[in-house]
């Protein structure tokens, strides 16, 4: 007698050769183990601590093809995390990860690394996790460091379209009819719209993990964290006059992602004493084609006699003058 398989679990031979794929790529940092949960973490460097939290469809690798970590590695503790279901850590069914629940588990595994007081860099989805560490006040921080971010609830297709495909069984469904060849036209065009009006560099091109970032574990993390965006967003926004830490804000005013004024300069109105950068003709993934100015928030931050204290509400253009605050 014939057994229907369960349509939550697919056993297609697609599905399985993705997931022995994701297995057979060496992670390339460590793990910190909270609650059986195996955390992937990439630690550089010695100092006071920077930690990055990665946006969707990405993982902390991402910050290492930038060249972000190794920047920052001469004269900081970086620690890169990947986020529950992305790069080489596992999303487990049996809780709903939204942004804070994520915050919570990133206090833990900085708990198990002993490291006090860090500057939290976030980018994209990451700045909600960000925030909800910041908001939480699960633990002191040095201050935030906010790269193209997501803050406030919006109309967004891709928000609609993930519901669906967040869905247990339905997604789980779609997700196994994805042949390796299918993934890797899906991916080549999500990257040429996360970077315009940039190209995609060549060197995220010969080491991004296509093969990780494509598979059902990381696509599932993906569709779900997208569509909770807005959840998350609406829960954190009533938090953002409340926060009393230095706060820097960087964004590409070409971002085909995120519109700037409803996300970011909306954000520098509400947070006291936050700075606001606006990258002149950059898109979505800044931390590979403004390295520069990334670098020199983060130092403002940290400097010793530096931005400790919230400084005065100050918001800046790269290379032109701002027409407006």
């Amino acid at each position: 007698m014939r057994t229907k398989p369960k349509v939550g679990a697919p056993k297609t031979g697609s599905a399985v050769r993705a997931r022995k794929t994701e297995a057979s790529r060496k992670a390339p940092g460590r793990f910190v183990e909270i609650d059986q949960l195996r955390v992937h973490c990439i630690v550089r460097g010695r100092g006071r601590p920077v930690v990055l939290l990665h946006g969707n469809g990405t993982m902390a690798e991402d910050f290492v093809i930038c060249g972000l970590i190794e920047r920052l590695a001469t004269r900081y503790r970086v620690i890169a995390i990947d986020r529950p279901g992305f790069g080489h850590t596992a999303r487990p069914r049996a809780r709903v990860w939204t942004a804070v629940e994520q915050a919570q588990l990133m206090h833990r595994v900085l708990a198990a690394l002993k490291v006090e007081r860090p500057l939290v860099v976030g980018h994209s989805w990451g700045t909600l996790v960000a925030l909800a560490l910041a908001a939480g006040g699960l633990r002191e921080l040095r201050g935030l460091v906010l790269l193209s971010g997501y803050y406030y609830p919006s109309r967004r297709a891709d928000v609609t379209m993930s519901k669906t495909l967040a869905m247990p069984g339905i997604g789980d469904a779609a997700r196994a009819m994805m042949n390796p060849a299918m993934g890797r036209l899906v991916a080549a065009q999500a990257f040429r719209q996360v970077f315009r009006p940039q190209a995609v560099p060549p060197r995220f091109e010969a080491e991004f993990p296509v093969e990780i970032a494509m598979g059902p574990t990381q696509m599932r993390a993906s569709t779900e964290d997208a569509s909770t965006m807005n959840t998350a967003a609406s829960g954190l926004q009533h938090t953002y006059p409340r926060l009393d830490l230095p706060v820097a804000i960087l964004t590409g005013d070409a971002d085909a992602v995120v519109d700037i004024d409803e996300q970011s300069r909306r954000l520098h109105g509400e947070i006291a004493g936050s700075t606001l950068k606006i990258l002149p003709g950059l898109g979505h993934m800044i931390h590979y084609a403004a390295l520069g100015p990334i670098d020199r928030a983060i130092d403002g931050l940290m400097a010793p006699g530096g931005r400790s204290q919230k400084a005065p509400r100050v918001a800046s253009r790269v290379g032109a003058v701002l027409g407006r605050p």
